[in-house]
């Protein structure tokens, strides 16, 4: 049994701001930023901090921020977070700045997101770039399954008109959108219209973790680390992946990715589905929502389209989802920073900081990282007190 006064807690968080382009910074500048932010936030000094997790940069920015000697992590999204509630709850470290960003990446194509883009000879000769990977997985389901254009188009414009509402949202002011307007916006690949599909920005974002005995001196309300889970079935566009993509006999498929995670961050959190207030789906594209939904059992197989379609997952439905308009509206910055965005935004709704988009009564939020057209999916648990 993990001591309760060592249970990991998440003591602050902060995004600093977002863009499609941010001329005058660099993706280091942007950590730092964001790292004082969510110091400040926690009520905590950069002299608190003995970790830091910045996927590959975490020794370098130990060295730069002049932290040492320090926990270093090298995990990311989802996987991040769970990496650095357990060095805390091991005591491997009191206090740690988990930190991702990204500025000046779009030199080649503005508008396609670089590091989706990798040199390998089964994909980069046959067009098999992100759009083209998660489109393979949302057209084998609606194939099978009987799911629709207009149940995608749906997904799209709740999220594009969460992120609308946003006054922190690159696309604030944009809508309102309708499901007719996603449709109607021009092919991508096969079933994706452009409205389906993230942008491209720059940004960065920052949280900290610690102790549930430290957070209670400190600014704000914790916010408890619940569960979490992470499911792997490769690596990340370098193969084309497929919904049937399976490893283990008697398994799960690649297709509902993310299912093993969840049901092992709900065990380990000792809740339910019902439990669940909001859902802060990574949207890469529209139909991940669907997928997910059906992966992590909040509806059956085959019937997250239908689930869609009555307003369950608007802001006054029993599963909102995404509230702050996502990688489609609110940012998709970097391979890192827009996963842990998921996680951060979770944490606005627990702390009730999600201004006009605010879910009432919010005590345990799900957020998730990855996808089916990334081979691997990842999700946290989180809520504003133990169950």
């Amino acid at each position: 049994m993990r001591a309760s006064n060592r249970r990991a807690v998440i003591a602050g968080v902060h995004n600093t701001r977002q863009a499609r382009r941010l001329e005058e910074e660099t993706s280091r500048s942007l950590m730092v930023k964001a790292v004082l932010g969510a110091l400040d936030d926690a009520g905590l000094a950069l002299s608190d901090v003995d970790g830091v997790s910045a996927m590959a940069d975490s020794t370098s920015l130990i060295y730069d921020l002049g932290v040492g000697p320090a926990w270093q992590g090298q995990d990311f999204g989802a996987g991040m977070f769970a990496e650095a509630a357990a060095a805390v709850e091991k005591g491997y470290a009191e206090v740690v700045v988990l930190v991702a960003a990204q500025a000046g990446s779009y030199t080649d194509r503005a508008a396609t997101a670089p590091w989706t883009r990798p040199e390998n000879e089964f994909v980069a000769p046959w067009g098999m770039f992100t759009a083209a990977e998660f489109a393979l997985i949302a057209r084998r389901h609606m194939e099978v399954f009987g799911t629709t254009r207009e149940q995608l188009s749906r997904v799209a414009a709740t999220i594009r008109n969460n992120g609308d509402r946003n006054p922190e949202a690159i696309y604030r002011g944009r809508g309102p959108f309708k499901p007719a307007d996603i449709t109607a916006s021009r092919p991508i690949a096969e079933p994706f219209h452009l409205l389906d599909c993230a942008m491209t920005s720059e940004g960065g974002c920052a949280a900290v973790v610690t102790t549930a005995e430290r957070a209670g001196s400190l600014r704000r309300d914790p916010v408890h680390v619940l569960g979490a889970g992470v499911d792997f079935f490769g690596p990340s566009y370098q193969f084309p992946p497929s919904f049937d993509l399976r490893g283990r006999r008697d398994a799960p498929s690649n297709g509902w990715a993310g299912r093993r995670a969840a049901d092992l961050a709900f065990r380990q959190a000792g809740i339910e589905r019902d439990d669940v207030d909001v859902l802060e789906l990574y949207d890469p594209f529209s139909f991940e929502i669907i997928r997910q939904l059906e992966a992590m059992r909040f509806c059956p197989e085959g019937e997250g389209g239908p689930f869609v379609e009555d307003g369950r997952i608007e802001l006054t439905g029993s599963h909102p989802v995404t509230t702050d308009g996502g990688l489609m509206s609110f940012s998709h910055a970097g391979a890192n920073p827009q996963m842990m965005q998921r996680v951060i935004r979770g944490v606005q709704q627990l702390r009730g900081d999600a201004g006009p988009l605010q879910v009432p009564g919010a005590h345990v939020a799900l957020c998730t990282t990855g996808g089916a057209g990334a081979l691997f999916t990842g999700v946290i648990l989180l809520g504003d007190d133990l169950p």
